[in-house]
Formats: C-alpha cells, structure tokens, sequence
C-alpha cells in the first residue's frame, strides 16, 4: 500500500509497562500497510510525539525511522524480553535499604530536618533503565534521519517540579518557533537519554532528573503530570493529521471490590488509582476537546477557516479492547518475590475472589510474559481494524 507523505503525527501515551501494547499496535498497523516489508517502505510519521514510556518507544521509532520495520522489530525483542531488573533493581537488599530509608524519615524525621541528603528520593531505583537505554537507542542515528528527511520532528515531555511547568522537549529537522501556553512551554533540544529517564519517572516511584532548560536546571518528572493537551505538541509540529495510542481500555474501572459496605481502599487501588488519573484522563479529555474543534469549524466557511490559519484534525485513536489490569493481575506471579512482596503489603491480590491493585501492577511489571501478551493484544486491536487503518493513511489531509 502506498502511504501519502503528508503530515502524520504519531501519540504514544504514558503508562510505564502498558506501553508495551503500542509496539503491538504499531507492528500490525505496518504489516497493514506494508505486508511485503519491503525495504523502501517509508516511515509513515514524519512527526513522533511520546510521554513517559510512550516517549522511549517514541524516541526507538524515531532513531530507526529509516526503517521502520526494523525499528518494531527491535522494539518487540527489547519488550518481549524485558525484566524487572531491567528498569529498576528489584533485589531485597536493594528494596530493604530504600525501605529502612523511608521508615527512618518518616518517624525521625522531623529529629533530623536538615539532613536532607539522607532522605529517599523514589520508591524504586531506576538506575538500570539508564543503562538499558543507553545501549539500545542510537542517538546519532536519530540526528542523521532529520538530516536525510526520515523524520520530521521528535517530541517528548516532561513535567518540571521546580517551575509547575510542562516542557515539551523538540528535536526537528525545520525551525520550529518555540510556542508558550499556560504551564507549558516547548523548548527547542538535542534529545537524550536523560530527557527519556525524567519523562518517564513515575511520580514517588522513580526519582526526578535534572535537566538544563533554556539555562537553568530544572528538576523535572513524568511528562504525564499536568499534560493537559497532549495532542498538542504534534500540531504544533505540523501535523495534520494524529494516529494516537492509548493505554487505558475504555470500561476500566477502580477495582475495589463491590459491595454495599466495601472495605477501606488499600495504598494499591488509591496509588493505582492515582496513576490513571496521570497517565489516561488527559488524553481522553484531549481527543474530546478535539473533536468538538472539528465540529465547530466544520460550521465555519473555508474561506473564514482559512483567513484564520483555521484547520480540521483528522485522528485515529486505538487503545487496548481489554482491561490491562486484569491482565497484569494474571502474571503477578512474574514479579520478582521481593517486589512481590511489597506489592501485597501495598494491598495487591489476585487471590480467587479478591482482585485488587491491579492498575497499579499493570504499570510496573516489566516481566515478558506481560508484556508479550499486550503486545500480542495490540497487534490484535490493529489487525481487527485494519480497514480503518487503510482508510487513515489513504485519506488526504484538507
């Protein structure tokens, strides 16, 4: 199938494991339009937006955008054969230390106020993701896809503790005038593995990074927090047209067990819970703020629409067709026993009859029998659709 060279944004949301599910998405929307995977095959997003983990794979496409099935490729071994260790260290010694830590700032702290050096700074230690990063992506071959027109732009983004903000970090091969809008700014970047770690650092889990913006260092977290536009990074870019990846499955619901007198919520389902509310509710309210836009302008004249630099959005979302927390749920036995561990003290079951913390286990388990069945669930979402897949990439943007 011959795909238009027009301006195609891909959105690759956050939600640490879950993102999983978008190599699967984006290995069956290639076969769709590829199925012969020929090596002329040209990339079909000129512009690559991701947050948090939808950054790294964001930024895997983008470095390998010369040959996009390659690039899948690669992603589907690094996920189908992801561990825990992986990402952060999931060691008891490890976990103990970071426990003792918190347990001696939260009952001597207030003794100690000045020895801030000692207090915890996450959870977890993602110290691992650094190196594993490191060695998987290749940044100079990203530079060398915007010189040779293989990408257009790369974005990620970043929530910034110190200043509120939240940053768009844009690496592009035109000029692009930054743009500012209320608590968010773009900032103009030769992206790295350092913008991957704070975009993808969980709040509480993972610690935050210091990154140089415009100057200034800026300690900076999950690029879901505060993202309340996150298809607008891309529009900014010059897309026309959006193909968005979700992570939340569209029944998902908190997983405190019915009842008419429940249980007060575990540290799982408030933590889970929160997460969501992170990395899923901007999105939607974003693709629903969309298409009211469309909507309006359809009632515009076009001369009127074009006088104001007025134009539709054509967009394609697909998100999982089901609940990735039950899913997780299913592979709790994966996590390594230390973490496992944790994880029930937190409150998680998947005992027969009580399930719960589900949400909060489908953002960290980084195990490969997970995250091979989210790929595989993914891939399945995209091939079902695959006359709607055809129809996107045929389209041509008004």
């Amino acid at each position: 199938m011959d795909v238009p060279r027009s301006s195609i944004g891909l959105i690759l949301t956050g939600g640490g494991a879950r993102a999983a599910y978008q190599v699967g998405v984006l290995s069956g929307v290639l076969d769709i339009l590829d199925p012969q995977r020929s090596h002329s095959f040209v990339n079909p997003f000129p512009i690559i937006c991701g947050t948090s983990a939808g950054a790294i794979n964001a930024t895997a496409l983008a470095s390998r955008a010369n040959d996009p099935h390659a690039a899948i490729a690669r992603l589907q071994h690094l996920w189908g054969n992801i561990h825990t260790d992986m990402v952060y260290r999931a060691d008891g010694a490890a976990l103990l230390q970071t426990g003792l830590r918190w347990l001696t700032m939260l009952t001597l702290g207030w003794i100690m106020p000045d020895r801030r050096g000692q207090h915890p700074r996450s959870l977890l230690d993602n110290a691992p993701l650094g190196e594993l990063l490191t060695g998987a992506l290749d940044f100079g071959r990203l530079n060398r896809n915007l010189e040779r027109g293989c990408l257009e732009a790369l974005a990620v983004t970043a929530a910034a503790y110190s200043s509120g903000e939240h940053i768009i970090f844009y690496q592009s091969k035109t000029s692009f005038l930054p743009w500012t809008r209320s608590l968010r700014r773009a900032v103009p970047s030769t992206i790295g593995v350092d913008h991957l770690l704070a975009s993808s650092s969980i709040p509480f889990v993972f610690p935050a990074q210091a990154l140089l913006v415009q100057g200034a260092t800026e300690w900076c977290g999950d690029g879901s927090m505060r993202q309340l536009a996150p298809l607008s990074p891309a529009i900014h870019l010059g897309a026309t047209k959006l193909f968005v990846i979700g992570t939340g499955h569209r029944d998902d619901k908190s997983d405190e067990p019915a009842g008419i007198d429940p249980p007060y919520p575990t540290l799982a389902q408030i933590s889970g819970n929160a997460l969501s509310n992170i990395f899923l509710d901007g999105l939607s309210m974003d693709v629903e703020r969309l298409e009211r836009i469309n909507e309006l302008l359809q009632l515009l004249p076009e001369d009127a629409r074009q006088s104001q630099s007025l134009r539709p959005i054509t967009m394609f979302a697909i998100t999982p067709s089901r609940s990735l927390d039950e899913i997780a749920l299913e592979y709790l036995d994966e996590i390594p026993k230390a973490v496992r561990t944790l994880f029930r003290v937190l409150g998680v079951s998947s005992d027969s009859g009580l399930h719960t913390g589900g949400t909060l286990v489908s953002y960290l388990l980084f195990e490969a029998r997970y995250t091979q069945a989210l790929i595989q669930l993914g891939r399945t979402d995209s091939m079902n659709r695959m006359e709607e897949v055809k129809a996107f990439f045929k389209e041509t943007p008004q």
